[in-house]
């Protein structure tokens, strides 16, 4: 029988310990996934993971049926946000490692080369450099920019899903993401193309 996220919340507000290990064990692959991006590196994230589930067995009882998904994503947000706003970042987002899309999928970021048997070291040297420029102009976006670009792009969730975690209307998530995709395209122009 498959448990609600609804039920589960409910069993751990009346002391149900294993309830609240089954939300982590639902949505923590994803999550850590999503906040590694945020973060720029895992060891940053894994703080912001242990700050989200905390305000989340903490604020449980807010929780109001509705998309639970929704609701923890709308906390790691804000918890990365303010992280981000604190200056307490240390490295930036690697488009070249697998992204972890929360089941059995893995998607690889970054710059898409064509492998060869015999690998070109210049090809290899610039390669690095594009990958370095985008990780540079993702940086540098506006927070609500860069959350809108990694959950809609990196985490693949619909506009109607990030405005529900970023607590806006879908025209404004529109928006950041034409906004962020339009200063991407001026900062990497020769990459755009």
């Amino acid at each position: 029988m498959v448990t609600t996220d609804e039920n589960l919340i409910a069993a751990h507000l009346n002391g149900d310990s294993r309830a609240f290990g089954e939300l982590v064990r639902r949505y923590g692959g994803s999550l850590l996934g999503y906040l590694t991006k945020m973060a720029g590196g895992r060891e940053h994230a894994e703080d912001l993971f242990q700050e989200t589930f905390r305000r989340v067995y903490e604020k449980a009882h807010t929780f109001r049926c509705g998309n639970f998904k929704s609701w923890l994503y709308s906390i790691s947000t804000r918890v990365a946000i303010d992280s981000l706003r604190r200056g307490r970042r240390h490295r930036m987002i690697s488009l070249n490692q697998k992204s972890d899309c929360g089941g059995d999928c893995e998607k690889e970021m970054g710059v898409v080369a064509v492998l060869d048997a015999s690998p070109n070291p210049s090809d290899e040297v610039a390669i690095a450099e594009q990958r370095q420029q985008v990780r540079d102009a993702i940086e540098m976006l506006p927070a609500k920019q860069r959350v809108t670009l990694v959950l809609a792009y990196y985490q693949q969730l619909s506009y109607s899903e990030v405005a529900q975690i970023m607590d806006c209307s879908v025209g404004t998530v529109k928006t950041q993401m034409y906004r962020a995709l339009k200063t991407l395209a001026q900062r990497l122009p020769d990459i755009a193309e």
